[in-house]
C-alpha cells in the first residue's frame, strides 16, 4: 500500500512540475508517468535498503532514457520530460534537514544530512550525464558512417 501511494504521490508531483513549465496538456500524462516510473525504479533497486546512491542513479539513468525516448517520439524538447521525471528523485527532505540543523547550529547533524543530499545530487548529474554521452557517442558515431559512405 506504501509503494502505491509513494507512485501517485510522484505522479501528481511530476505533474504539478509540468504544469509549473507550462507543458502542453496533451503531454502532461507522459511526462508524470516518467515521474513516477523513475520512482518506481528508485524503489525497485533500493528494495529496503539504506542506500541511495545507486537506486538514485539508476531512477535518473531510467529518466533520462524515458525522456529521451519520448521527446524523440512525441516531437518535443527532452529537458521538459527529464526534469518532470527526476522531481521524485530530488532530496527535499535531506536538504531541508541539512538547512534547518545549519540555522539550529548543530553542524554534525548538517553535515550527515549534507552528505546525503550531495549523494543524490551527484547520483542524478551522474545518471544524466551517462545517458546523454552514449547519446552523443552513438549520433558521432552514426554521423561517421554516413559520411564514410557518401
Amino acid at each position: 500500500m506504501d509503494m502505491i501511494i509513494e507512485l501517485t504521490s510522484a505522479f501528481f508531483g511530476s505533474m504539478g512540475f509540468a504544469i509549473l513549465f507550462r507543458l502542453r496538456k496533451e503531454l502532461l500524462i507522459q511526462a508524470s508517468l516518467g515521474g513516477m516510473l523513475a520512482w518506481l525504479v528508485f524503489l525497485l533497486v533500493q528494495n529496503g535498503s539504506d542506500a541511495v546512491f545507486v537506486p538514485c542513479l539508476c531512477g535518473a539513468i531510467f529518466a533520462g532514457v524515458y525522456a529521451e525516448g519520448l521527446a524523440r517520439f512525441l516531437k518535443a524538447p527532452v529537458i521538459l520530460f527529464f526534469i518532470t521525471a527526476v522531481v521524485p528523485l530530488i532530496p527535499g527532505s535531506a536538504l531541508y534537514y541539512t538547512t534547518e540543523n545549519i540555522v539550529a547550529r548543530n553542524y554534525e547533524a548538517a553535515s550527515l544530512w549534507w552528505n546525503t543530499t550531495m549523494t543524490y545530487a551527484v547520483a542524478i548529474s551522474l545518471g544524466i550525464a551517462i545517458i546523454w554521452a552514449i547519446l552523443i557517442t552513438y549520433h558521432n558515431f552514426k554521423n561517421e558512417q554516413e559520411n564514410k559512405q557518401r
